[in-house]
Parts: C-alpha cells; sequence; structure tokens
C-alpha cells in the first residue's frame, strides 16, 4: 500500500527563489498545455496528446524567447505538471462516465500565481536523501528539513508544498507492506455528532474540542485587521499572513486530534463501524460552521486507511438508516426527534436511551449485520440498494511506524530513533 508521510522543510532565501521559479514554471506549464486543448475542444479538433503537449509546450518553448527561462528548473518539474493535468483530465472523464464514484468532477481550471497555495511534484530522478539529513531537489539544492520520523521505505515520490502561511513541506510517498496489528476481541459502532464529538458503541464519549470556535476571537480580530488594510499594500500582505497563519493552526491542531482520536480507536477495535454522513448537505444547514469545525469527512477517511494498514475491519452504514429512532434493546422504531431530545425512553419497553449512545449500538449492530452479509450492495431502511464505498488511497499524512518495525529507510541518522510523536501545532509556533 501506499503512504504519504510529510515533513517541514526550512529552505534559505536563494532556495526560496529557486522553488517560486519552479512553482511558476510548473503553473505556466499547466496553463499551456490546458489552453491548448481547450481551444482544441472549442475548434471540434481531436483531443491534443501528451507527447505533443509535451513536445510543444516544454521541448520546443524552451527555445523561444517568450519561454526560454523555462530550462531554469528541472525538467522533471514540468513532465509532472503535464502527468498531473492528463491525471486530472482522466478524474473528470471517469466521472462523467461514471467508472469514478462519488462527486461529480468538473474540468481542471488554471492556475493563478496569486493561489496561496503552492506544490510542485518529482519523482525519484529529480530527488535524494543526503547522509546529513538534507533532501537534495534538482536545481534547488539541498533542502533542510525536519525529521519528526522515520521513513519505512525509500520514496518514490515527493511533492514540495508552499502553504497560504509561507510554510514549506515536502511530502514523499512510500510504498509499504501492512502493519498489522494483533487481533483483539472488541469491534466498536461511532454515533459521530456535535454535542460530543464521537460516542462509542461501548459508552465511551469524545469530547469535541471546537478548534475554530476557542480560536474565534482572535481570528475576528485579525481579520478586522486585515479588512482595514488598503489593498494591495505589504501591510495587507502582512495581516492576511497572519490571518492564514491563525487557520493554519487551528488545522493543524484538528488535525493532529484526529490522528490521535482514529489511532486509538483503530488499536482497540478489531472492527469500526460508523455512520456514511452527508456532510456536504449538513454544511449547508444552520450548523454549517459546526459541522466542519469537527471534520467528520477527514476524520472518517483516517478510520478507513488505519483499518486497511493495520489489518482491521471497516464498514460505513447507510446515512438513511434511522439509528437515532430505533430501540437498540428491543428493536422497536420509535419515529423520528427533534435535536434538542437527547434523553428519550422507548414506548415499547420502558428503555431510557441516551440519544447517541443508542445510535452507536444501533450503528455497531447494523455494520456487523453488513459485513457478515458480505455483499458489495446493502438495503438501507427505506429498501434501495446502496453500495458500499471503495477504500480510497490515503491523502493525509501517515501516521508514525511503531518500534517493531525491522526494516527502515531514510535519513541515517534518524535509525536508532525511537517513536516520534508528532505534534504540528507546536511545530508551526
Amino acid at each position: 500500500m501506499q503512504l504519504r508521510y510529510n515533513y517541514r522543510a526550512y529552505p534559505d532565501a536563494a532556495q526560496r527563489h529557486a522553488l517560486a521559479r519552479a512553482f511558476g514554471c510548473a503553473r505556466v506549464v499547466w496553463n499551456d498545455c490546458l489552453r491548448d486543448r481547450k481551444e482544441a475542444h472549442a475548434a471540434r479538433l481531436p483531443y491534443v496528446t501528451s507527447a505533443e503537449l509535451s513536445r510543444l509546450r516544454i521541448t520546443q518553448a524552451k527555445r523561444t524567447a517568450e519561454r526560454a527561462w523555462l530550462a531554469d528548473v528541472s525538467a522533471v518539474v514540468l513532465q509532472q505538471a503535464l502527468r498531473d493535468l492528463d491525471t486530472a483530465y482522466k478524474n473528470f472523464f471517469d466521472s462523467l462516465t461514471g467508472r469514478r464514484r462519488g462527486r461529480k468532477m468538473g474540468p481542471p481550471r488554471y492556475k493563478s500565481k496569486k493561489d496561496t497555495r503552492q506544490s510542485i511534484r518529482l519523482n525519484s530522478n529529480a530527488f535524494s536523501l543526503q547522509d546529513d539529513g538534507t533532501v537534495y531537489v534538482a536545481k534547488v539544492g539541498n533542502l533542510k528539513v525536519k525529521w519528526s520520523r522515520r521513513l519505512p521505505t525509500a520514496p518514490t515520490s515527493v511533492t514540495v508544498t508552499k502553504d497560504s502561511c509561507g510554510r514549506y513541506f515536502l511530502s514523499f510517498v512510500v510504498d509499504t507492506a501492512p502493519d498489522v496489528l494483533p487481533d483483539v476481541e472488541t469491534d466498536a459502532g461511532i454515533d459521530l455528532g456535535l454535542s460530543a464529538f464521537a460516542v462509542l458503541s461501548d459508552g465511551q464519549k469524545i469530547a469535541s474540542p471546537r478548534f475554530l470556535r476557542r480560536a474565534e476571537r482572535k481570528l475576528k480580530r485579525l481579520q478586522r485587521e486585515l479588512s482595514r488594510k488598503q489593498k494591495g499594500s505589504k501591510n495587507r500582505a502582512k495581516a492576511r499572513s497572519r490571518v492564514a497563519r491563525q487557520h493554519a493552526r487551528v488545522a493543524d491542531r484538528r488535525r493532529d486530534f484526529h490522528h490521535q482520536a482514529s489511532t486509538q480507536i483503530i488499536r482497540d477495535s478489531q472492527a469500526v463501524y460508523v455512520e456514511d454522513l452527508s456532510v456536504s448537505g449538513l454544511g449547508r444547514t444552520r450548523l454549517a460552521k459546526s459541522v466542519h469545525d469537527a471534520g467528520w469527512s477527514a476524520f472518517t477517511r483516517m478510520l478507513e486507511y488505519k483499518a486497511v494498514k493495520h489489518g482491521r475491519t471497516f464498514a460505513r452504514v447507510d446515512r438513511f438508516f434511522p439509528s437515532s429512532q430505533v430501540c437498540s434493546a428491543c428493536g422497536f422504531r420509535d419515529g423520528p426527534k427533534p435535536l434538542h431530545v437527547r434523553e428519550w425512553a422507548c414506548r415499547e419497553c420502558g428503555t431510557v436511551h441516551d440519544r447517541d449512545h443508542n445510535a452507536a449500538r444501533n450503528v455497531l449492530v447494523e455494520g456487523r449485520r453488513i459485513v457478515a452479509a458480505g455483499r458489495a450492495e446493502t438495503p438501507n431502511a427505506c429498501g434501495a440498494p446502496v453500495r458500499r464505498a471503495p477504500v480510497p488511497a490515503q491523502r493525509g499524512e501517515a501516521g508514525s511506524p511503531r518500534k517493531a518495525r525491522t526494516s527502515q529507510a531514510g535519513i541515517p541518522g534518524l535509525q536508532s530513533r525511537e517513536h516520534v510523536k508528532i505534534q504540528p501545532w507546536r511545530r508551526s509556533l
């Protein structure tokens, strides 16, 4: 399986200038190739192939006076930008034809130099890990990296990213075998909510940290200061950077909380079942800010890829399953209830239920039924078939490897280090 490991990088002034040049060249190649394909489509001409675009917009463009500066960066950066455009088109076409599940993908769009996030991607031909702990990037130099943990194997590619608050990150993709954990006897159904972030079927409650709500007071002050600055001025750019740094701290704290909670659940449970919530729909209600602050989608994706990584069972229960309406003691369906009702008594057996705990127990029972049935499609409460979602490749930052790893690769100075607990918000302060 493929995992992604993210590290903070600290380029000097010359390296930042070289990276900015690489970001710009990759963006220009993307936009030029996208423009050619859009013009060909508008003129009802055949689809322009990648080989033709590579010859016109990279090889021959370097020989012209208008694009001669493309030769100042590594050719791998430009080729990878074209490959990324091919991937974007493939995802768009697969979404149109139904081969790609999930939300519909739009066509590729032009990139702007004003985008606050810039990135380039390189394969193993354009970067290497050095013995002194630095990472050599072609035509950039040796980047100083904060190694918070070891790489399990040699990386196959790296993505250099500059985020909205000016931080640089190196994201390595590695191919590694699953790290199967010892079997345990327990499984868990999880009910996600707002009053409590998650309630497990055994009664355990995970409090909701509300990172955005706690940072709102400072964010309001910073955003007021930003709104008073003149557009285009240096003071406005500084104020925008301060707002971006505060949002980055909130996102880092939320991500770290998700990693710790999901890792603990996966280690303690042999099987994990969650409800497939419509977060995009809930994001259009009056609870939108609280829903996005909780980050349910990112949390469930972490549970899903960590279950694959550690040999656990993971299943999603359909969102229309009436988990809050059914009595977990007798199975009687008591009907819908408003959100302010947190406890209710079953009219059939008289059992008093905590709303979230009862829902988690029902999710556990339904998840066991789905796994036992072993079918790709299972009916929901309305009787309609619902196809279980495939396990996606892990997109966020991977968890740290355990001490029991026997084969480790990467920076030699880190070979003897023990397990490192990641706290990204502390690194960003």
